[in-house]
């Protein structure tokens, strides 16, 4: 397991979100990202919470924002070097935004 800070992590996940295509980058709608120190199970990566881009016809009046978390410590422990971490990032933030455009697992 690797140590990066807390504040070069955030600057991580905001340089992964950056790296999304314009285009992409437009189109996310209503989402809020966020950094937890570990999530449930405590080796989920990231979660999507919200109403993808997809099913939102019902969607409308005073929602919250959709929540895309990334979770550090669980993404620390897969990795050995900070460019590691760097890589998965960026595919975890690249999958989580995929959930907010109607993307699935499968």
């Amino acid at each position: 397991m690797i140590d990066v800070s807390p504040e070069r992590f955030d600057h991580l996940v905001g340089d992964a979100l950056d790296g999304i295509p314009e285009a992409l980058a437009e189109a996310i709608d209503n989402v809020v990202v966020v950094v937890a120190e570990r999530g449930d199970p405590p080796d989920l990566l990231g979660l999507y919470e919200g109403i993808p881009l997809t099913e939102r016809s019902d969607y409308g009046g005073l929602v919250l924002p959709d929540r895309i978390t990334i979770y550090r410590q669980a993404i620390l422990e897969l990795c050995r070097s900070e460019a590691e971490v760097v890589d998965e990032v960026r595919t975890t933030v690249i999958h989580e935004v995929a959930h907010h455009f109607g993307i699935d697992d499968d």
